[in-house]
């Protein structure tokens, strides 16, 4: 249960970095709302994820769906640049992730 606790806080994550991009710092009430809802329960599963599982590889865990998930959004939907270097460097992310999955001892 842990495990799915801490996909649905990193896909939150994905969630609230990508709203802060139409928040228009934080001046517009749904965005910033929706975008601080998302940070909050983000951050409490996380919590709840790291009760059984080590920090370290929850932490990492949770940042690298967030990073690469921004960083495939951006690309996809905000218009950012797509690289060779950009793609192979969001696939190092993931394999850092399953790393620490399976490294994970959980």
């Amino acid at each position: 249960m842990a495990w799915v606790l801490l996909v649905l806080a990193g896909l939150l994550e994905v969630g609230w970095s990508i709203g802060m991009k139409y928040t228009d710092g934080f001046t517009r009430l749904v965005p910033s709302v929706l975008t601080g809802a998302g940070i909050v329960t983000s951050m409490l599963l996380l919590s709840y994820a790291a009760r059984s599982l080590p920090i370290g590889t929850a932490y990492g865990v949770w940042v690298g769906i967030g990073a690469a998930g921004a960083a495939v959004l951006g690309m996809a939907v905000l218009g950012e640049p797509v690289t060779a270097a950009r793609i192979f460097f969001v696939a190092l992310l993931l394999v850092a992730v399953i790393g620490l999955k399976a490294t994970s001892g959980h």
